[in-house]
């Protein structure tokens, strides 16, 4: 929840970027993506050589130690004058000529190469085909001039949030925070234009996804050494995030908990883990796959931003023959591309389904990432539920039959407006058991307009609802189908074809309507007849 000093930084940037000739908000956030990067790089580096003076670390090699020799450069580049903060005092023509001609081609081309760099080596390995495109210098100066008054306001914001008890680690975890948040309010401009047919999942539904997973996984699950995240389209990452801050709240002290606009808490320093277990969750537990590799960047830099140093964000289709990770992941999550198709032959030959539909594929995708007992929660169309066709009735057997169908949210049409308006359902479903009875939820409102506007609407917020329901789903003892939620056992949904639309379990209530009898209607046009003649007569009377 960022303060309205941060909000109007960030509205900034974005006015000069626009006005500064690049329009494209796809290519406006990949740009300032890769100036938030210097920044970030610039300023990891010199905390680490201060921990390393300070004796809190052992072995550290400046990534800006040294020279470089770049192309068309006869002579080696020292390394410390391509860090962010060297060329505050360059004028604008030369910041631009700087930026452009050493800053990103060392980044794109060589800090990867750097065994020392190795933080960074996941987000330029992906930037091999990336341009810079910043066309002004005076676009550069002010940019640079923003993005440095952004993070003096995070510096400040950080410095009110926390208490003198808090650990560095923790500071630094509240710190990342706060920049995270930074980075995905500057996101929420894809969401809102929707430009590319790129957009981000509300943050309040992958949160509603998140908590509904992990409803059921322990502490002691959370923290075993093999437990890891996926998502195989991971778009910016926003799911892996939601995963990574609902696992940090469990383990922050009430103290430190807040609850956002929406109602979720939310704890920034996770205060209650081992310095080991924070590396893990930094650097081996989130995994995510897109086939847009501007995606890519976009998602690695989020997961950057929020203080997970070692993002394992990579360009490839998982539904292809090129992928083949199956049983892996105890937590998968995913909002796959709608109504896509892929190329038969292109397909993963593990995959069985007999469809090219990339939602169904996605489905039986997830459930062979899933390791036994892996819970998954995915957005799928609600076409899905009901389909006919021998694909559909089998994607839903699968769910059902090869895993416990635990849940489907039924959400409303204007969930994704304004850009699609396509109605939704969440689904969640746990591999290696055997579905019982499926707990249904009629989701009317999420908190927010259903038109195109999607305005604030909090006092009709199933959201919170939905959470202490699914979690009490199992204490339940009056099954109202007249109600938001219910159960349907496993027989009737299987002798239904496997149907799974709520519509088919619902026991509408309709209100009864009493209507005058014939004779009194007749009688009262009769009446009003006589009553318009008569006003017709008049009328003509005054000519």
């Amino acid at each position: 929840m960022l303060k309205a000093t941060l909000k109007s930084l960030i509205n900034k940037l974005w006015d000069r970027f626009w006005s500064g000739g690049i329009s494209n908000p796809l290519n406006a956030i990949e740009q300032m993506t890769y100036l938030l990067f210097m920044k970030r790089i610039d300023d990891l580096d010199t905390q680490k050589v201060q921990d390393k003076q300070d004796g809190h670390i052992k072995n550290y090699t400046s990534i800006f130690e040294g020279t470089v020799k770049l192309q068309g450069f006869d002579e080696p580049i020292l390394k410390e004058t391509l860090r962010w903060s060297s060329f505050a005092e360059m004028k604008d023509e030369e910041m631009l000529q700087h930026v452009r001609d050493k800053v990103f081609p060392f980044i794109r081309d060589e800090l990867g190469k750097s065994e020392e760099g190795k933080e960074t080596s996941f987000f330029t390995q992906h930037m091999k085909n990336s341009y810079f495109m910043i066309p002004k210098p005076s676009l550069m100066r002010d940019a640079y001039r923003t993005i440095n008054e952004i993070y003096r306001e995070i510096d400040n914001e950080a410095n009110q949030e926390i208490n003198n008890d808090v650990s560095p680690r923790d500071k630094r975890s509240v710190l990342n925070d706060i920049q995270g948040d930074v980075y995905e309010n500057l996101l929420e401009e894809l969401k809102t234009a929707g430009k590319n047919g790129q957009f981000r999942t509300r943050p309040h539904i992958v949160q509603l996804v998140v908590e509904l997973v992990f409803a059921e996984v322990t502490d002691s699950e959370l923290l075993s050494p093999d437990f890891r995240v996926a998502d195989p389209a991971c778009g910016s990452s926003t799911f892996l995030l939601g995963a990574f801050k609902h696992i940090y709240t469990r383990f922050t002290d009430e103290k430190y908990i807040h609850k956002d606009d929406d109602g979720f808490e939310v704890g920034t320093t996770g205060n209650r883990l081992s310095d080991d277990l924070h590396k893990k969750f930094e650097e081996d537990t989130f995994f995510g796959y897109d086939i847009d590799s501007t995606m890519v960047r976009i998602g690695l830099m989020n997961m950057l931003m929020h203080g997970i140093t070692q993002p394992h964000i990579d360009y490839k289709d998982t539904l292809s023959k090129s992928y083949n990770e199956e049983g892996r992941y105890n937590a998968v999550f995913a909002n796959p591309p709608f109504t896509g198709n892929i190329d038969k032959e292109d397909i993963n030959e593990n995959l069985r389904l007999p469809t090219t539909k990339t939602e169904l594929l996605f489905i039986e995708r997830i459930h062979k990432m899933l390791s036994e007992n892996g819970t998954a929660g995915i957005i799928i169309p609600q076409g899905v539920l009901f389909g006919s066709g021998k694909a559909f009735i089998e994607t839903r057997q699968l769910m059902i039959e090869q895993a416990e169908l635990k849940a489907v949210v039924a959400m409303p049409s204007g969930i994704f407006k304004p850009y699609a308006g396509v109605a939704t359902a969440i689904l969640i479903f746990t591999k290696g058991r055997t579905t019982k009875r499926v707990w249904f939820y009629d989701m009317k409102s999420d908190g927010y307009t259903l038109d195109d506007k999607r305005q604030v609407d909090k006092e009709k917020s199933d959201l919170q609802d939905i959470i202490t329901q699914f979690k009490e789903r199992n204490f339940q003892r009056i099954n109202d189908r007249k109600g938001k939620f219910f159960f349907v056992d496993y027989d009737e949904i299987k002798d239904s074809n496997y149907d799974l639309s709520i519509n088919k379990y619902k026991e509408e209530v309709y209100e009864e309507i009493h209507y005058e009898s014939p004779k009194v209607i007749l009688e009262k046009l009769s009446f009003l007849e006589k009553d318009i003649a008569k006003g017709i007569k008049e009328l003509q009377n005054l000519f």
